[in-house]
């Protein structure tokens, strides 16, 4: 609780036992194992997905990180690093599904840019995603979105077109299966640490 001449808590407590300032996020205070631990722990479509355990945020950015790969084949390391994170800032804000991010409004667009941008240069990449990258990113992750839809999320395939697009060719159609929390958390570590170097 907090007294009454004292502003609102604005940090977090990690388990790292960093403590991450929401409000002017520090690099330093940012460490990888808190984000797969966060992300694996965060679910999509506000879990409403089938399987015994939620399909996490964590398991999408792989899925995500595949898809750009695929989608070009000569995307460096770094960009492959720059997909797998983007969306890291959810380990913190949680996903919130389009839709309530349109009715929140742009304040939380910007908080949330301005999270990734500490995250990316904790992690090496610029502050801010190439306009060329984040538009391969996109794409990687409307066809995710699409698969995720049809797969897990009880979309019918014309709906799922609609919202996120037809998949592009140059992509191969995962079988998805969401994994456990401690699953997926050590599958986004390890294509962390082999892009990281």
């Amino acid at each position: 609780m907090t007294r009454r001449h004292e502003p609102p808590r604005a940090w977090q407590r990690m388990l790292s036992g960093r403590r991450l300032d929401l409000l002017n996020p520090s690099p330093l205070d940012i460490e990888i194992e808190d984000i797969a631990h966060g992300l694996a722990r965060v679910a999509r479509w506000n879990g409403q997905t089938k399987g015994a355990h939620a399909f996490s945020v964590a398991q999408h950015c792989v899925l995500v990180e595949k898809f750009a790969a695929e989608l070009n084949p000569k995307l460096s390391r770094m960009g492959r690093l720059t997909a797998l994170l983007h969306d890291a800032p959810e380990y913190v804000i949680g996903d919130l599904i389009s839709p309530f991010k349109a009715a929140v409004g742009f304040d939380y667009k910007d908080f949330e840019l301005r999270l990734l941008a500490a995250i990316h240069i904790r992690f090496g990449l610029p502050a801010r995603t190439p306009a060329e990258l984040n538009a391969l990113i996109k794409k990687a992750d409307g066809t995710s979105a699409y698969h995720e839809a049809t797969q897990l999320a009880g979309f019918s395939r014309e709906e799922a077109l609609r919202y996120f697009g037809v998949p592009p060719r140059a992509t191969k159609m995962p079988r998805l299966s969401p994994l456990s929390t401690a699953d997926a958390q050590a599958l986004f570590l390890e294509r962390f640490r082999r892009l990281a170097g």
